[in-house]
C-alpha cells in the first residue's frame, strides 16, 4: 500500500496500550515510526512488525527516558535510521503505583519524577533542537500525553502521578509559545479512563467497572480512540493549534 510520506516519528513508551496505537495510526497515516519501549522488546518487536507487515517503515528503539544518554541515542538512531524527525509523541510515563501521599516510596517517586517529567522534557528538547526554523530545521509537532488526572487531582489513588501530569500541561502551554515562531506546533492529549493493561498492572483490575458509572458516557474509551486525537493535533488540520490541551476522557 503507498502512503504519503510525512517523515519520521517518535513515539515513546509504544510497545502496548495507547502508544501502540499511536504507532500503529501513524504508520497508517504516512510516518515513519521509530517505537521506542524500555523493556519489553518482544512487544515492541510486534509493533514493529504489524507497521512493517503493512507496508510502513518502522524501527524498535530501547531507551529508559529517565537516563539522558538513552534520549539522546533515541533520536540519533531514529533520525539516522528514518530520516528527520517531524513528529515526536512523550507518551511514556510511569504510575508509581496506587497509593495515598503518606504512603508514598521516595525511590519510587523519583523513578515517576524523572520519567514522566524529565524524559518528556528531555525527549522535546531534542526534538526542537531539530525541528526548529531557528536551527536549520524544516518544523514539526510534538503531542505531550497529560491526563484529566491533573485537574481531578486523583485523590486516594496517585496524586503523584496526577502532579506530574500537572507539570506536563505547564510545560507543554510554556514550550508552545517558546517555539511557535520557528514552525513547530506543541500539544497534549489529556485522556480520561482508559481500556489498557495500566490498571491490571497497578493492582486494580477491576477499575474500568468501578469508575466507567462515573464518566458521562458511562464507558471507558480505547487507546484507538487516544490515537486519533494525537494524529488529528500532529496534522495540518490543526495548522493554527498550539498550546491546547485536548480532553479525552468521554465528558469526565
Amino acid at each position: 500500500m503507498d502512503y504519503p510520506n510525512r517523515g519520521a516519528a517518535i513515539v515513546t513508551g509504544a510497545s502496548r496500550g495507547i502508544g501502540a496505537a499511536i504507532a500503529k495510526l501513524l504508520g497508517a497515516n504516512g510516518y515513519s515510526v521509530a517505537v521506542n519501549y524500555a523493556e519489553d522488546e518482544a512487544a515492541a518487536r510486534g509493533v514493529v512488525d504489524g507497521l512493517t507487515a503493512a507496508g510502513s517503515r518502522a524501527l524498535a528503539i530501547q531507551a529508559d527516558l529517565a537516563c539522558e544518554p538513552d534520549v539522546l541515542r533515541l533520536f540519533q538512531t531514529a533520525e539516522r535510521e528514518l530520516g528527520p524527525i517531524r513528529a515526536l509523541v512523550n507518551n511514556a510515563a510511569v504510575t508509581g503505583g496506587f497509593a495515598r501521599v503518606e504512603d508514598l516510596d521516595g525511590a519510587k517517586l523519583a523513578r515517576m519524577l524523572a520519567v514522566n517529567i524529565a524524559g518528556t522534557i528531555l525527549c522535546a528538547r531534542e526534538a526542537v533542537r531539530r525541528m526548529s526554523s531557528r536551527r536549520g530545521g524544516a518544523g514539526g509537532a510534538i503531542v505531550n500525553i497529560s491526563s484529566l488526572a491533573a485537574r481531578t487531582g486523583s485523590a486516594n489513588e496517585w496524586v503523584h502521578y496526577a502532579a506530574s501530569k500537572g507539570a506536563v500541561d505547564s510545560f507543554t502551554i510554556g514550550l508552545a509559545r517558546e517555539v511557535a515562531t520557528e514552525g513547530i506546533r506543541v500539544n497534549a492529549v489529556a485522556p480520561g479512563l482508559v481500556e489498557t493493561g495500566l490498571h491490571a498492572a497497578n493492582g486494580e483490575p477491576g477499575r474500568l467497572a468501578r469508575l466507567s458509572p462515573s464518566i458521562p458516557m458511562q464507558r471507558a474509551g480505547t487507546p484507538d480512540e487516544i490515537a486519533q486525537a494525537v494524529l488529528w493535533l500532529l496534522s495540518d488540520a490543526a495548522s493554527y493549534v498550539t498550546g491546547s490541551i485536548l480532553d479525552a476522557g468521554g465528558g469526565r
